[in-house]
């Protein structure tokens, strides 16, 4: 059953993900804003943007109260996820929400429970999930046999504005959760395979976060199928250029590698728009000929057509609007998301208690 009426949206954090989310709303036919709310003057700027007034609030409940929402965008720090999902999911909203779904397991199987008992839709921001290029390096690896072992990193060497968002960030959370649940994500999808343990370690790295914080993470996870996987992740101004940027998975038939040139280069790592960036693929197979000789070349899949941030911002509200309208079963999407917030989470407790953790 389609609906005709436009779907009025709460926009919540009008940030750097917020304003592009916001920005998908202004254009995309079938919704309209309602509202914009954040506690500092980005509502301000945002509103300013998109050169029409809307109504502006400082207050997230006062705004989900007097707004009257058909939909409510979350995309404020981690701490507040939880309450503000909840919250609009009990007001009767569907909700798009930024990952992570809360800065706690316990917090997220809240959420999953509120999104059952109301009935409304839930998507989690999980923005490769709507990638071209990361569907295809996705596809890919599964002709590579198994197991598979898969490589990834973003290592951001973040100053300024970009320092302050991390900062704040890891108030709550660290690198490897807020980061990791994209990359664990990707690594589940790739294996569809059960994860049974988990190893990591950290390091904290400056003064300016919370005691018992670190601000570098390195993650292992070993699947039932025998496949493992390794992530890598680490905020701040120490970071090195050179550490940036590792997409790439082997099997016993061979592998795939993001190769960018580009966005893995000098001045990169704290760019947004350089993160979803892939470029191309190289797909190398492992066949030999009698003299141990490789008897296939390397295949490059270059992807010169590929969406820059906005547009995969677009794409995400595109496929929100499309799973209100046409009544979507999101049980799988909000189980996965739930799923690899467990699993970096238990990547969380192997850090901070040195041992290796059983899932």
């Amino acid at each position: 059953m389609t609906q005709s009426k436009n779907i009025r949206v709460l926009v919540v954090g009008c940030g750097n993900m917020g304003a592009s989310h916001a920005k998908a709303y202004h254009t995309i036919p079938g919704f309209e804003i309602c509202g914009l709310v954040s506690t500092g003057a980005s509502k301000e700027k945002l509103n300013q943007e998109l050169g029409v007034g809307q109504a502006l609030y400082s207050d997230y409940y006062e705004a989900l109260k007097d707004s009257k929402p058909d939909a409510v965008c979350i995309s404020t720090y981690p701490d507040t996820h939880e309450a503000f999902s909840i919250a609009a999911l009990e007001a009767g909203c569907h909700v798009f929400l930024e990952k992570p779904i809360a800065d706690s397991l316990a917090g997220a199987e809240n959420v999953a429970k509120a999104v059952l008992k109301s009935g409304k839709k839930l998507v989690v921001g999980y923005i490769l999930r709507h990638h071209p290029s990361w569907i295809k390096f996705i596809e890919i690896t599964k002709n590579l046999g198994k197991p598979l072992v898969m490589r990834m990193n973003l290592n951001q060497q973040s100053h300024g504005y970009m320092w302050d968002v991390h900062r704040n960030l890891m108030k709550s959370l660290s690198p490897i959760v807020d980061c990791g649940v994209h990359y664990i994500d990707v690594m589940c999808q790739m294996t569809r395979s059960k994860p049974v343990r988990v190893s990591a370690i950290g390091a904290r790295l400056t003064e300016d976060i919370p005691a018992g914080n670190y601000n570098y993470g390195q993650l292992q996870i070993y699947f039932e199928d025998g496949s493992v996987g390794w992530y890598e992740a680490g905020w701040g101004p120490m970071i090195s250029q050179t550490a940036y940027f590792v997409k790439d998975v082997f099997g016993p038939k061979g592998s795939v590698s993001i190769v960018a040139k580009e966005a893995g280069g000098e001045g990169k790592s704290s760019s947004i728009e350089a993160h979803t960036k892939t470029e191309s693929l190289r797909v190398h197979w492992a066949d030999l000929d009698a003299n141990n000789d490789f008897s296939r070349e390397d295949e490059w899949v270059n992807l010169t057509d590929e969406p820059n941030h906005q547009e995969l911002c677009d794409r995400e509200q595109m496929y929100f609007l499309k799973a209100i309208q046409e009544n979507m079963d999101l049980k799988d999407h909000l189980d996965d998301a739930v799923n690899s917030l467990r699993i970096a989470f238990a990547c969380d407790e192997s850090i901070k208690k040195g041992a290796m953790v059983q899932l």
